[in-house]
């Protein structure tokens, strides 16, 4: 239930009938999460449970700038991208949730751990639940990655929400 205190995740307002979206494009999401290039790291979310869960895709190319550095001779991607790209699933889930209002931003994560490089060709699944959010201002998330069915990364995802930021079209940032 909307503005309520609660310390596990529970479902989204939704009435009786209503059809749920599970999907959601680059466009979509862009019109969801404040992330532009080059940190949009999520191209399509291909599951979506409210006030749960979010599957998202994210498609590796060797066009990416961080590969020019991160190796020139051996692409792969860096983790802090793969953990950045889990947060930006999870944040569909929390800015979904009614009630919350702002950008929601690291807090903090735990346990995260890196299996196999994921480089370019490859596409990145990632799933994303919630495990609590309290006063619709702090959540935390388990994220897990995966290519080919292999577990790329995985680990405990916190976050804050902070103040709404501006939409586009405003003139201060």
């Amino acid at each position: 239930m909307a503005g309520t205190v609660s310390s596990t995740p529970g479902e989204a307002d939704v009435a009786p009938g209503e059809a749920v979206q599970t999907h959601y494009s680059a466009e979509e999401i862009y019109a969801l999460l404040p992330h532009r290039y080059p940190f949009a790291l999520v191209d399509r979310i291909i599951d979506y449970v409210p006030g749960k869960q979010a599957t998202g895709i994210k498609n590796v190319s060797f066009n990416e700038p961080h590969f020019q550095g991160h190796f020139p001779c051996r692409p792969i991607m860096p983790g802090v991208l793969i953990v950045e790209a889990m947060a930006q699933v999870g944040g569909i889930v929390l800015t979904q949730i009614p009630g919350v209002d702002g950008l929601c931003v690291f807090a903090g994560i735990d346990k995260v751990r890196f299996r196999r490089p994921v480089v370019p060709g490859d596409q990145l699944i990632m799933t994303v639940e919630l495990l609590a959010i309290k006063r619709l201002r702090f959540g935390k998330m388990y994220g897990r990655a995966e290519v080919d069915g292999q577990l790329a990364c995985e680990g405990e995802l916190m976050f804050s929400v902070v103040e709404p930021i501006p939409t586009v079209g405003q003139t201060s940032c």
